[in-house]
């Protein structure tokens, strides 16, 4: 099978556990929104915060250094495999001496055990990095997702039933686990490979070279992405946290619904393409005009459809999250182009670039962010989409200092999705405006709009940009073919 027929097979399987993943995670995200409260969401973000910063140390950014070679031994593999869990459980006793004073710094004294039960989570995803490393270089996707989903409607199911028997903030904490859990056993089912009593610091340092930057970029990343709810729970609390939790939640699973079923793919693809510079640029090229076309119009609507969606699916108890998701999901288009771009600076082995890039992001956040917590948690959300627009520019650059890319060819990949979805927004608002006068409800009027803005956006691609519109028709006869053969 040649390497084009892997990438799209492996997108469509990417797809399956992007999708099948995100709404079933949506669904029980939406019933456990009803059941519980803005301050339970709020608690378990502030742990969240704690996790995810030591969870970032877990791998030491092996994994992405195992699907980058060009050659890859069992000796690289056994050696990752064995510092990875070695980090698994050294991080958790870490976590559970630390957990009284995280709770002491938020002044949140549940936090203490919830942090506790959640670093267990470190143990599992110890054990299965190198497998997930292992089936994603190969571009073996179906196993991936196959596992995903089996731990996504578990865990889902899990956090539905605690909450029904009044568990509160202990159901969140319980899906979290029993997905980390259930992810590692599955993981280990569908992967054949297995460690042997084996280590290699030649082979770890070699690893190493390249994962260190990764680790710096993650650090700094999570700075970049958590350091809003961070101060957002120190000085506003948990219920404002809970708000903003809340519209953040719904842009992080849009953006892992549309960009990460072809970014999963693009890492491994371009590395196989970095002797090819000339293919890589044609594929980078193809990649971005496809999944603006499909994110663009998507984060555009919902932030034009943020009061109905709110409303319809929340409930009038999360009002206060309107205004917040309506400016976040502007930033989506820039999370779309940010992705491929930070996949080519991985594929082309130039990860302290992507640092040094995430480090002028993190300092203009962490600043922006401090300076206008004070104003709420619109302020928050404002700051962090400028910042994303304002310093989008670094990023190209760097692209093209590796591609020398023609910046009217890249940009004219953006343009008919950002037009298109455009006459998308002005026939929602119009819509808007009919349902209103008509009288019809939150929810008839929030079909009715996603319906008419549907049919303009593509009805708008075919008449704008018939050659992108052609694209579309080939990628769902080939996704077709591959469901068939699924």
């Amino acid at each position: 099978m040649g390497l084009h027929q892997q990438a799209v097979k492996g997108a469509f399987w990417s797809a399956v556990e992007s999708w099948g993943r995100q709404f079933f995670s949506l669904f029980t995200f939406f019933l456990l929104a009803r059941l519980l409260s803005p301050e339970i969401f709020g608690l378990t973000a502030l742990a969240s915060i704690f996790v995810a910063f030591m969870q970032l140390f877990l791998d030491q950014g092996l994994a992405q250094a195992i699907i980058q070679r060009k050659e890859i031994s069992k000796e690289h593999l056994n050696t990752a495999f064995w510092i990875c869990a070695v980090i698994g459980f050294f991080l958790t006793i870490v976590s559970i001496l630390l957990a009284p004073f995280a709770s002491s710094f938020f002044d949140e004294p549940k936090l203490t055990s919830i942090i506790r039960v959640l670093s267990l989570g470190f143990i599992f995803g110890s054990l299965s990095s190198v497998q997930d490393a292992i089936l994603s270089r190969n571009l073996e996707f179906k196993p991936l997702a196959l596992r995903t989903l089996i731990a996504t409607v578990a865990s889902g199911l899990l956090g539905i039933v605690m909450a029904l028997n009044g568990f509160g903030v202990w159901s969140l904490v319980g899906q979290q686990l029993c997905s980390n859990f259930v992810s590692t056993v599955m993981l280990w089912k569908v992967s054949s490979w297995r460690p042997a009593f084996e280590f290699s610091f030649q082979h770890g340092k070699e690893l190493a070279s390249f994962g260190i930057s990764v680790v710096g970029f993650n650090v700094f990343n999570f700075f970049n992405k958590r350091t809003d709810d961070l101060l957002i729970g120190k000085f506003l609390g948990t219920v404002q946290l809970g708000y903003y939790s809340v519209a953040y939640r719904l842009l992080l699973i849009s953006s892992q619904m549309l960009i990460s079923i072809i970014s999963r793919v693009a890492l491994p693809t371009f590395s196989k393409l970095q002797q090819e510079p000339e293919r890589m640029k044609k594929a980078f090229y193809e990649v971005t005009n496809i999944s603006s076309a499909i994110s663009f119009p998507i984060f555009i609507g919902a932030s034009a459809l943020a009061p109905e969606i709110i409303l319809v699916v929340f409930g009038t108890q999360w009002e206060n999250s309107i205004p917040v998701m309506r400016i976040l999901m502007l930033i989506g288009p820039v999370h779309t182009i940010l992705i491929y771009n930070s996949s080519i600076l991985m594929a082309m082995g130039k990860p302290n670039w992507r640092l040094a890039i995430q480090v002028v992001n993190v300092l203009v956040n962490v600043i922006g962010f401090f300076i206008v917590v004070r104003w709420g948690i619109i302020a928050v959300a404002s700051v962090y989409v400028i910042r994303g627009y304002c310093l989008l520019p670094l990023s190209i650059w760097a692209i093209d200092r590796l591609l020398k890319v023609d910046y009217k060819s890249y940009l004219s990949q953006y343009f008919s999705p950002l037009f298109c979805s455009l006459l998308m927004t002005l026939a929602i608002f119009l819509t808007r405006y009919f349902c209103t006068y008509l009288s019809l409800n939150d929810f008839l009027t929030l079909v009715t709009c996603i319906a008419i803005g549907t049919v303009s956006y593509v009805g708008s691609i075919a008449i704008f940009s018939p050659g992108l519109f052609a694209k579309f028709q080939k990628i769902i006869q080939v996704f077709t073919q591959s469901a068939s053969k699924a």
